[in-house]
């Protein structure tokens, strides 16, 4: 079975009974392989021009986002976990190249160690940012719900260790695909790809996997977060339309969109017998190129979402970022204040 993978323009080879290489028919049971291929030409420099653009805006976007995040703006748990979701879209962004010139060369040139690492980059991507959602979501779940503990309790310390499970978690998640990932020389040609064929059952558990961890789960819990906060700010007057929770939610919405294509066709892809294969080969690029792109939106949602269009605009480009990022606590914080009567110990970041 053909699959178009995350990370470029390669697909893997799973359980047809047999096909052809060059002129060669590899019998049913035999290890398959293949070479890096479009269903046309037009669509393979389509796809290439897609990621050299997806890697620029990526690549330069999530850069000044680490710059003003990281050291232009006072360190606080919300920058810090803004700063993650910086990070863990930089470090796809940064391996996006190699698979860029996969594509456009149909030849793998960076050896086995760069096969399995940057199929790996992209679900470590994946994992690291769904993760760190859901903290975010629970983060503020907490501060609205529980005003007076968050205001005690949390901290850039506390929020750093949880940052850094988060990965560590995320990087577990990714090892499957390292696995499974391997270079053989087909036709004189170096190809990279994921092999199933020998582990059917491994295939389905991992793609399974994916899609109720980095999917199902978390767009469960984030839901359940929504719902308790915008109840609980039904009950207060506390502003529904501050900047940092409408950036929040684009983050999180944006997320889910870009990401719900490739699962899904990942899933149909399991039972490939019963669908036409051409649907399913566009159908994860399309959803490959969608989750890709899931990396450079988020610095734009940083930019726009907020004040008036307009007026953002006219002012500058660390500003817009400082206002998406750091104005949710002076907002909590005058939340906090009436909450707990406390008006002159309040914090101006939380």
């Amino acid at each position: 079975m053909e699959n178009f993978d995350i990370l470029g323009g390669d697909y893997e080879y799973s359980d047809y009974n047999y096909t052809e290489i060059g002129n060669i028919t590899i019998p049913e049971g035999t290890f398959l392989q293949h070479k890096p291929s479009c269903l046309k030409e037009g669509t393979c420099v389509l796809l290439t021009a897609i990621n050299v653009v997806i890697f620029l805006l990526g690549f330069f976007g999530n850069m000044l986002v680490i710059w003003i995040s990281g050291f232009k703006m006072r360190k606080t748990v919300n920058t810090t976990w803004y700063l993650s979701l910086a990070i863990s879209d930089f470090f796809f962004c940064a391996f996006l190249p190699f698979n860029i010139s996969y594509m456009a060369m149909k030849e793998w040139l960076f050896g086995s160690f760069m096969c399995k690492f940057t199929s790996a980059a992209m679900f470590i991507n994946m994992f690291s940012s769904i993760f760190l959602l859901i903290v975010i979501s629970m983060d503020r779940c907490v501060s609205v719900v529980f005003p007076v503990w968050a205001q005690n309790h949390r901290s850039v310390q506390k929020a750093s260790a949880v940052v850094v499970f988060a990965w560590l978690l995320a990087i577990g998640m990714s090892i499957p695909s390292m696995i499974f990932r391997e270079v053989q020389t087909i036709d004189g040609n170096q190809v990279c790809f994921n092999n199933y064929v020998r582990k059917q059952h491994s295939h389905k558990i991992i793609a399974v996997t994916r899609f109720i961890a980095g999917f199902v789960v978390p767009f469960t819990v984030i839901i359940i977060c929504y719902s308790i906060i915008i109840f609980k700010l039904q009950n207060n007057r506390m502003t529904k339309s501050s900047k940092p929770f409408k950036v929040m939610t684009a983050l999180v919405v944006t997320f889910f969109v870009c990401w719900l294509p490739y699962h899904v066709f990942s899933l149909l892809e399991l039972n490939h017998h019963n669908h036409d294969h051409n649907t399913l080969t566009t159908g994860l690029q399309a959803g490959a190129i969608l989750a890709s792109a899931n990396s450079f939106l988020n610095p734009l949602l940083y930019v726009f979402m907020g004040n008036d269009f307009k007026k953002k605009l006219k002012s500058s480009l660390l500003s817009k970022m400082e206002n998406a990022m750091a104005d949710e606590g002076r907002t909590t914080s005058r939340y906090l204040s009436r909450s707990s009567s406390m008006d002159g110990r309040a914090s101006t970041h939380i």
